[in-house]
């Protein structure tokens, strides 16, 4: 771990792999006057929008809605199943189980053509004070239970002892989105009507903790999050009918759930203070956690040591080495291509259009676990066997 000292603000990362472009946007963040403490950066870092993914920000009694993204709640889960994959052949997985996940779950735009039983949705709040989640009651009943796009996943995966896994990685579809550009909007406005300090050029705008608009948006972030949650319960519950359809006698251990793009309020330094994670995961003490790798690489399963340095955080994934489109442009698909089937991964590539989210385009998995062996210790290492990308 690194100290920076930026705007007379300390600034700890965990890398010395910091693009251009993130270290500008880290630069914005210690402008903030409201900032709390110092600014924790993880290993994965890179660039995101107003602030850098692979963030964690303390705030003093504000939230600032592109601190925590449009893809609000979005997040990992795994199940560790009682099968060897050595014991699945090769034509079951891939006529099977991965055409019956791809016909269960919709992928990247495609939503379910039947709306989904309410018992789905998030329970215990009033939707009537929830501006932009009651506009999209309806069409949230079509989108729960479906992956998206980007890089969102389903994997298949084996530990080192050749056990079966499942892992997730979704979020909160397009009602993140809405509530994220709504409240960032209704944010830049009001900050515009104060003379705010905090320049609209950081694309950073806040609401205060005191106002109307902070409750209203706080409401509408925690039903993102829980949507987001209850999207990839029912992911995991539709492949698990299908996994016990194919696989006679399969078990399932409790699923484990970390969410990455968020704020909540904790304490820290003695203080209670709001901490936003963009593109990280909460790793107190004892947490257990999810940090994957890219395509064709490995995942872990991490517990956290709470260290108060990074706020009791960690990285949230690998994290991209380059943008999509200079992915898309650079990488050569069939040396990619060639990597994973050397590996006997069922892959989800197709295109140069797949590049964008193909292992070449990420960091080290390997050294971005290494870097953060004071923020969390490693459980159990998980290698792709197939895998399914939205």
């Amino acid at each position: 771990m690194e100290v920076k000292i930026i705007n007379n603000h300390p600034v700890k990362i965990w890398t010395d792999n910091v693009d251009e472009k993130a270290m500008e946007q880290i630069e914005n963040l210690a402008t903030l006057p409201f900032l709390f403490h110092h600014l924790a950066i993880m290993p994965d870092v890179h660039a995101g929008m107003g602030m850098p993914i692979g963030g964690v920000l303390a705030c003093r009694d504000a939230v600032i809605p592109n601190a925590v993204g449009v893809d609000i709640g979005c997040g990992m889960c795994a199940v560790k199943t009682n099968w060897k994959v050595s014991d699945i052949p090769i034509e079951v997985l891939r006529k099977k189980i991965m055409r019956g996940i791809r016909e269960r779950i919709p992928l990247g735009m495609n939503h379910h053509k039947r709306a989904q039983d309410e018992k789905y949705l998030p329970e215990g709040y009033d939707i009537d004070k929830l501006e932009v989640v009651k506009l999209r009651q309806h069409s949230i009943r079509y989108e729960v239970g479906t992956l998206g796009g980007g890089n969102h996943f389903i994997e298949l995966q084996k530990d080192e002892e050749g056990t079966l896994w499942i892992m997730i990685h979704s979020g909160s579809r397009n009602l993140g989105k809405q509530v994220g550009d709504f409240y960032n909007k209704i944010a830049a406005t009001l900050n515009e009507r104060w003379y705010s300090v905090v320049s609209p050029e950081i694309r950073l705008p806040f609401l205060p903790r005191e106002t109307s608009e902070f409750g209203k948006y706080w409401n509408e972030m925690m039903y993102c999050i829980d949507f987001a949650l209850c999207n990839r319960k029912l992911m995991m519950e539709r492949i698990e009918e299908v996994l016990a359809d194919t696989l006679n006698g399969i078990e399932f251990e409790p699923m484990i759930n970390i969410a990455h793009n968020y704020a909540a309020i904790e304490n820290h330094f003695g203080q209670n203070v709001i901490v936003h994670r963009k593109g990280a995961t909460l790793a107190r003490e004892g947490v257990i956690g999810i940090i994957p790798g890219s395509q064709g690489t490995a995942s872990y399963i991490v517990e956290g040591l709470g260290n108060p340095d990074s706020f009791c955080s960690c990285s949230h994934g690998a994290g991209r080495l380059m943008s999509r489109t200079m992915a898309i442009k650079t990488l050569d698909m069939r040396q990619e291509v060639e990597q994973l089937e050397a590996k006997g991964i069922v892959h989800a590539i197709r295109s140069q259009d797949d590049m964008q989210e193909a292992s070449g385009a990420y960091k080290d998995i390997e050294e971005v676990i290494a870097n953060e062996a004071d923020l969390v210790k490693v459980k159990t290492r998980l290698l792709p066997v197939a895998v399914i990308k939205g």
